[in-house]
């Protein structure tokens, strides 16, 4: 959720220390946040400026670019412990005004600590649970008198999740961090060395980093890296842990697009490209579907977006391959694990790999004995780490909340491993798998450009006829119900329009009491002709209604000429469902928001990483 960054320079005239910190924190705003601050040491104090509001309003009334200095820490807060509010910002201060704290995460028991300080005099002045921390240090350092050896014992009593970096006067050289379930990464400089939330906050400085594990606890300096597992000695061979990042700033930056989300989504013929050539020569897929092949049962499961890919590969298995998969919501996993035994396999689906519901549903899993399959985005992240498998998409970074380019290369990964199972399986023959690979699979992601193009002048036509309408239906039938949830998931996410979407056979059910003239309806038709048959007597059920109807289907669907407002694309297999549909469903929900002057990057009580439950 929150924003992170430090930088630990040798020379304060190796970067101008507040701009570069600002910086960082600009690329880390699409997780969501409602507050700011910096802390940076100067002349032997540490000076914090912090406040509610957008970073460019806070850089206005404090002038962030300003400052100077060769180690500061940056934040940017989404609200857990007390509401949006100056006080409650990061960095947070001990009582003498010698720590300064960042934090990510929860402490969960943060208010028997809070009450055993202030039995000890400490002076509390926000609400949040992270402040406790700084006064955790202060308490411990007063006792040892060792800023270190502090800082080790304030991670070790607290429970929760955290990353957590500090810095204060007393070790002007050092940033001290402790990470356990939020990210948190390093990068390499020469003579300066950073951590941050996530990549696209270091690109511009580095490309080699180290992810930071779970109960690492340590500190960087300009010219090195310290780190030991709590409890343990300090770990020698950094080397091993150190990535090269491929994306390029120029990958994390808009590029001349109004919005991230809008570049991303006119990205996706290259993401979708790069994911099926790594696919092609991946050999974790054989590992992966060999497990699944082995499975006694199949579980899957992901959050938001992640989970509507998580169900169509169940679909897909289940239409396809005859094998059943369960999927459930990542944070609903207490029902399920009960269920599972060392002979199960759970497919983890996460764009960020650090999602904390799908992690901790992981993390019950393996508890059993199940085997895990990680099909994730980012490289190293937690659960692709904590899995047996990991097959990764290549989207490159996705800044926009609202996922795009990652919802179609997570099912164009899954798509591929269950053609791949139902030929392992027996149940298709090599011919069939290379016929739809080479038939449908890569003239799609070829002709994507001119799919985007189309779909985003089929918006421009439509978006007047909608404008006004503030409730929604997406429908659709078997493989096409996930995408059709999607396309609600994002119109819902950033243009604030209430949709819902059910199976189309479920509307009548109690939903279509809700239609009434001018509704608007927008049923999702794949290219299966039993489905489009039985999805001709839904249409017909919300015209009759007076609903307005929007079909998104094939050129030579039957239905074209059923709908109001029909947007076509062109005949591909029903497998590449996602693909095909649901960018028209992204723009749609793009622009409708920027006709409203909502920001589409930075939608309300959202975040792009969740790490808290």
């Amino acid at each position: 959720m929150c924003g992170i960054i430090g930088i630990c320079l040798r020379d304060k005239n190796q970067l101008k220390l507040g701009e570069a910190l600002y910086r960082g924190l600009l690329r880390l705003e699409y997780r969501g946040y409602d507050s700011a601050g910096m802390a940076i040491v100067e002349s032997e104090k540490l000076l914090v400026l912090k406040g509610k509001g957008r970073l460019s309003e806070l850089e206005s009334k404090y002038g962030f670019t300003k400052l100077e200095g060769r180690v500061g820490i940056a934040h940017t807060r989404w609200a857990t412990h007390g509401p949006p509010s100056d006080i409650n910002a990061h960095p947070h201060l001990d009582c003498q005004g010698l720590f300064a704290i960042v934090h990510n995460g929860i402490i969960e028991n943060y208010l028997e600590i809070k009450r055993e300080l202030l039995n000890k005099g400490h002076i509390f002045t926000s609400e949040t649970d992270t402040e406790v921390f700084s006064h955790l240090v202060e308490e411990y350092y007063r006792q040892i008198g060792d800023v270190y050896k502090a800082f080790k014992k304030a991670v070790g009593l607290i429970r929760g999740t955290y990353a957590i970096l500090m810095i204060t006067p007393l070790e002007p050289d050092k940033i001290f961090f402790a990470k356990k379930d939020s990210p948190l990464v390093i990068g390499l400089g020469e003579n300066y060395n950073l951590l941050a939330s996530d990549i696209p906050a270091l690109l511009e400085h580095t490309r080699r980093v180290l992810v930071v594990r779970d109960y690492w606890v340590g500190y960087v300096t300009p010219s090195g890296v310290y780190i030991e597992e709590l409890g343990k000695d300090g770990i020698s061979n950094l080397d091993q842990y150190v990535r090269f990042i491929e994306w390029s700033l120029e990958d994390a930056s808009r590029e001349g697009y109004p919005h991230f989300m809008l570049k991303e989504i006119y990205e996706q013929p290259r993401a979708l490209g790069q994911t099926l050539s790594g696919l092609y020569s991946d050999p974790r897929v054989d590992e992966a579907v060999s497990l699944l092949l082995n499975a006694d049962k199949i579980y899957v499961t992901g959050a938001g977006t992640s989970f509507h890919a998580s169900e169509y590969f169940a679909l897909a298995m289940a239409k396809l391959t005859n094998r059943l998969v369960t999927p459930f919501i990542a944070s609903e996993y207490e029902i399920y694990e009960n269920t599972a035994s060392n002979r199960d396999v759970l497919v983890v689906v996460s764009q960020s790999g650090e999602t904390i519901d799908a992690l901790k549903a992981l993390r019950a899993f393996r508890k059993r004995g199940v085997k895990a399959i990680a099909v994730s985005n980012v490289v190293d992240s937690a659960i692709p780490r904590e899995s047996d498998y990991t097959v990764y998409t290549r989207a490159g970074p996705e800044i926009g909340v609202a996922a795009t380019k990652t919802f179609l290369t997570q099912t164009l990964t899954l798509s591929y491993i269950v053609l791949k199972y139902g030929v392992a399986s027996g149940v298709l023959r090599e011919s069939e798998f290379r016929d739809i690979l080479v038939n449908h699979v890569e003239p799609t992601i070829k002709n994507m450009d001119k799919l985007i193009e189309e779909s985003n002048n089929a918006v421009q036509l439509l978006i007047d006829k909608i404008s006004s309408s503030k409730n929604m239906y997406y429908l659709s039938r078997g493989i096409g119900v996930p995408v059709a949830r999607e396309g609600a998931l994002k119109i819902k996410e950033i243009a604030y329009v209430h949709a819902e979407a059910y199976p189309a056979g479920e509307s009548k059910h109690g939903p279509i009491a809700l239609v009434e003239p001018g509704f608007p309806v927008v049923f999702i038709v794949p290219n299966d002709s039993e489905l489009e048959r039985k999805l001709l007597g839904n249409i017909e059920e919300m015209k009759a209604r007076g609903a307005f109807v929007i079909g998104v289907l094939y050129k030579e669907s039957n239905l074209v000429a059923k709908v109001d407002y029909p947007v076509t694309v062109e005949s591909t297999h029903w497998l590449l469902t996602p693909l095909t549909h649901t960018p028209f469903l992204q723009l749609l929900a793009y622009h409708l928001a920027v006709k409203y002057g909502y920001d589409p990057d930075k939608p309300r009580n959202l975040a792009k990483t969740v790490t808290v439950e």
